[in-house]
């Protein structure tokens, strides 16, 4: 069973004198495990698609099936329980409250579920700041921090749910090549622990380290033709 399956899932964007289609006819799927990058010029959908993948948009048309479960149809608060349970998202701006520490920042999702004790969210919290080697820096607010280190909480926040779909959209943007590095190295590690990851990157290096890269185009999704070993286009 795939985790993700898209069937022809079309994107419009209207206004008043003009429809522009952002994904046009996409399908794919994904297994649990599969760590997927889409590259792809600027304006060709590539967010839109993280976008419908995360349930933050609904596609104009289409089927999209997330762990075997349909999600056209969800209500607004039904989509909000399946991102909070079930997805984790990093975005190139690290979207970390200035007024919170980065244990309160790491632990602040997890309240939302309300079915975790307070201690229990402080645990998870720490046990994701460790995961990503930034329990030393719990009490720190997030301007004490470096780029890097605000990126890697905002990782550890994203997988302190344990959710089975991490969506990373650029995560290396805001960041010097050398730090990128360090975060796709630990990209790449959550990845071989079990996380299914998709990437969105114009950055050719860090699209390579996935195990295949799909490449957009118009809002068409097209195999890059390496690393097929995981991820797959539908028909």
């Amino acid at each position: 069973m795939a985790l993700i399956e898209l069937a022809q899932v079309n994107y419009l964007y209207r206004t008043d004198e003009l429809e522009t289609r952002a994904l046009n006819q996409v399908s794919m799927a994904l297994q649990a495990g599969d760590y997927v990058a889409i590259s792809g010029p600027s304006g060709c959908g590539k967010s839109t698609l993280l976008s419908v993948l995360g349930l933050l948009e609904n596609p104009s048309s289409g089927s999209y099936r997330l762990n075997d479960r349909e999600t056209i149809g969800l209500t607004a608060n039904e989509r909000a329980r399946v991102r909070n349970l079930e997805i984790g998202f990093v975005f190139q701006a690290f979207h970390l409250l200035a007024d919170l520490n980065v244990l309160d920042n790491v632990s602040l999702p997890l309240k939302y579920r309300r079915i975790l004790s307070k201690a229990e969210c402080r645990a998870r919290a720490e046990q994701a700041l460790e995961r990503v080697g930034l329990s030393h820096r719990a009490k720190h607010a997030p301007g004490q921090l470096s780029g890097g280190q605000q990126q890697r909480v905002a990782i550890a926040r994203a997988i302190a749910g344990a959710p089975k779909l991490l969506l990373a959209d650029e995560p290396t943007g805001n960041l010097d090549s050398a730090t990128g590095e360090d975060v796709m190295n630990l990209l790449q590690s959550l990845n071989e622990g079990g996380m299914t990851i998709v990437l969105v990157t114009h950055e050719a290096r860090f699209a390579a380290r996935a195990k295949n890269e799909l490449r957009m185009h118009d809002g068409e999704l097209r195999d890059a033709g390496v690393g097929a070993e995981s991820a797959s286009l539908g028909t």
